[in-house]
């Protein structure tokens, strides 16, 4: 797998799609060799259970954890820290990390009882895990979120949670944007393992899941960030953490040049019903056997049109699904390739939110 590349798998099994995944980056050729320490480091920010939104997919862990030790690697640490003032020990207990510690003998580290080294980088000082700082290999299984702050959350900001909590808070004092840019010349993740499947609308602690039924891999965190920005609706601009991390020299955040690999199709299986805002959101669409990727993109772009007070301009529900193959007409307008005989229709399968949004726009 090249710097370049980004893999994406559609479905909802956490555990099918991360082995294939694995199976095309060829991980074997990024590790140096089989006594290599390697640290997995998911995103448990609160205690609470993936289908919140907020938290990684155990199974995803697991099926790295087997890939690996099949292959012979035993050095393996799940490696993480919940947020300033919540317990990390029981978010590893409320997601089963405890059962797979003890079934795989994969050690749990919880950052806040580790020891730091004192790292500065543009003239932030920090405190970052030992343990991540000497590990032979990182690989970074965030969540690709919302966030109250930053607007999202993804490769980049999760390393923040490989900090000292007296630097988690001095990197809220510091607008988070510059800190976390730092965080990440000083350590960024060797592959990064997105778990997309259904991340929060825009809240970190979860509570309005989108079910995408997606995940994606990059070797780049920049690149990962900057197509995690698309897939929910941001430019680069908007988020800017990624350009700040880009200029340090972490990584690139120039999506023309970024290699996409599919490995199939999105899921022909139909996204649960919407909660929360994500139902406010539907009723600007017309969905007919909309498939998850897809129909939460759509959610995504219409999420950022509400932010800049810009539904009231939606006079048209948006068509959307697998529904509509086949079917013309004039009247009415939809974005996915299925949609392609309707009066405008936006291609692609599935598009980002991102290029919903320009598509909605220039329907005002």
């Amino acid at each position: 797998m090249t710097k370049e590349e980004i893999i994406i798998a559609y479905g909802s099994n956490a555990s099918m799609m991360t082995k294939a995944l694995l199976k095309r980056i060829d991980i074997e050729k990024l590790l140096p060799d089989k006594q290599a320490t390697i640290a997995l480091k998911p995103n448990l920010v609160v205690a609470v259970t993936a289908d919140s939104g907020a938290t990684t997919h155990p199974e995803i862990v697991v099926a790295i954890i087997e890939h690996l030790q099949g292959l012979g690697y035993k050095n393996l640490s799940i490696v993480e820290s919940a947020w300033v003032g919540d317990s990390t020990k029981e978010g590893f207990r409320v997601n089963g990390y405890n059962q797979i510690s003890k079934h795989y003998k994969v050690p749990l580290v919880d950052v806040k009882d580790d020891e730091y080294v004192k790292k500065t980088v543009d003239g932030i000082t920090m405190e970052v895990s030992r343990t991540i700082l000497e590990t032979d290999f990182l690989i970074s299984l965030p969540v690709l979120k919302g966030h109250c702050q930053t607007a999202m959350t993804c490769a980049l900001k999760n390393m923040k949670g490989v900090l000292s909590d007296r630097s988690k808070r001095l990197f809220h004092t510091l607008g988070l944007n510059r800190p976390i840019a730092a965080l990440n010349k000083v350590r960024a993740a060797d592959l990064v393992i997105v778990d997309s499947l259904n991340g929060d609308l825009d809240f970190e602690e979860g509570g309005n899941p989108v079910e995408t039924n997606r995940m994606f891999a990059c070797r780049d965190s920049v690149l990962c960030d900057s197509f995690g920005a698309s897939l929910m609706g941001f430019e680069t601009k908007d988020i800017p953490y990624i350009e700040l991390a880009q200029q340090l020299g972490v990584g690139s955040a120039d999506l023309s040049q970024a290699v996409m690999v599919q490995l199939n199709e999105p899921s022909d299986e139909l996204p649960s019903r919407p909660s929360g805002r994500a139902t406010y959101l539907g009723r600007f669409t017309e969905p007919d056997s909309a498939c998850s990727a897809c129909y939460g993109n759509l959610i995504h772009a219409l999420k950022r049109l509400d932010e800049v007070n810009r539904l009231k301009d939606v006079k048209q529900q948006i068509c959307i699904g697998q529904g509509y193959k086949g079917k013309s007409d004039p009247s009415k307008v939809g974005v996915g390739i299925c949609t392609r005989g309707l009066g405008k229709s936006l291609p692609g399968c599935p598009p980002k939110a991102i290029d919903m949004i320009r598509f909605i726009k220039e329907l005002e």
